[in-house]
């Protein structure tokens, strides 16, 4: 059984893939516990992979991308159920990690490392997309030797905090050729 916190229907509002509609599936726990974290990602219901993929039919009909979030859902063994349950149907799995648990993944499913404390390489070499959180008006460059396979690196400001933001779009304007700016546009318009 998977340990959940909620499932949505909304749009992604950050990342390469903003603005896009999405079924939000997140996962109960996580294996960090950063100080900045503003999702609640505490258990409120168990249920099964197929129970899981009802639900996202439930909520977002036909919609196509589902989004596996957390806490970090890669900390549950029955994540790789869920995923081949969600293929299955025809869904297209977006998952968004803090990169710490390796764990394979189908070729397909799109993979968004934002990193936090630490990183396990083989995560960060398999990224799809790298979404540094900018806190304390500072860009982590300590993680950045880990994603030199991709062209594009995602700065969001922690919370969408003034100086964060002010922090992030300066970094992004020394280095235009790699870096951009990832707000959390979903909080402006005031969806989940």
């Amino acid at each position: 059984m998977l340990q959940l916190a909620e499932i949505f229907y909304s749009v992604q509002g950050e990342g390469t893939w903003t603005g896009t509609p999405a079924v939000f599936v997140r996962l109960a726990g996580c294996n960090l516990a950063c100080g900045f974290c503003d999702t609640d990602y505490s258990l409120k219901f168990l249920a099964s992979p197929a129970d899981v993929v009802r639900r996202v039919r439930d909520e977002g009909g036909e919609c196509p991308m589902v989004v596996l979030t957390g806490g970090e859902p890669l900390a549950q063994r029955e994540t790789a159920d869920l995923i081949q349950a969600l293929r299955a149907d025809g869904r297209r799995v977006h998952i968004e990690s803090n990169g710490t648990i390796f764990s394979p993944l189908p070729e397909g499913v799109w993979l968004c490392v934002s990193p936090k404390e630490r990183v396990d390489p083989r995560m960060a070499a398999r990224a799809d997309e790298a979404k540094l959180i900018v806190e304390n008006e500072r860009v982590p460059e300590e993680h950045l030797p880990l994603f030199t396979h991709l062209d594009t690196i995602l700065l969001q400001p922690e919370s969408n905090k003034p100086p964060n933001v002010a922090a992030a779009l300066a970094y992004a304007q020394t280095h235009p050729e790699r870096f951009r700016l990832s707000l959390q546009t979903h909080k402006f318009i005031g969806v989940r």
